[in-house]
């Protein structure tokens, strides 16, 4: 298993960044990492996600979502092949804060017989991928204000 993980703090309530996260139509304009989604963020729900990792190859496919609580957590589970050979669930998860903010957290679970042989392109490109992401979404929700990102990232492997 491989986990990724990066968190940002976001100067909005976690209703306000749940608003801009589950608009999907919208990501193409704001989202360098995941450049489309289709599909409704409910649980048992496919969805149609179109990845473009910094430096790889952009890749689409359709996880289920497993969990979809609103204004806390969106996760959902995608394959390539057969389960077993490449899965991945993804996690993003909003967390309160005092003053009004909310800690977003990207996190990824990784399981599979290929996960070995790509773990470095995982820790460079969807890294990367992540933190890009997780800094849009704080330039998007917060609108114009100018105010320096709180990103703190780790990688585990087991």
């Amino acid at each position: 298993m491989k986990e990724l993980t990066s968190e940002i703090e976001i100067e909005a309530p976690p209703a306000r960044v749940w608003q801009v996260l589950t608009d999907f139509p919208a990501f193409r304009q704001w989202n360098p990492f995941i450049r489309e989604i289709s599909g409704a963020a409910r649980a048992g729900n496919r969805l149609r996600v179109r990845l473009g990792p910094p430096g790889g190859r952009a890749m689409t496919f359709e996880p289920r979502v497993l969990v979809s609580e609103e204004n806390r957590e969106l996760r959902w589970l995608g394959r390539v092949g057969l389960p077993g050979i490449f899965d991945g669930e993804h996690l993003f998860t909003l967390e309160p804060l005092a003053g009004n903010r909310t800690r977003f957290v990207q996190r990824e679970l990784f399981r599979g017989l290929l996960v070995p042989l790509l773990a470095g392109s995982l820790d460079r490109g969807t890294r990367r991928g992540f933190e890009e992401m997780n800094r849009a979404l704080k330039e998007r929700v917060e609108g114009s204000r100018s105010s320096p990102p709180i990103d703190r990232s780790s990688s585990r492997a087991s």
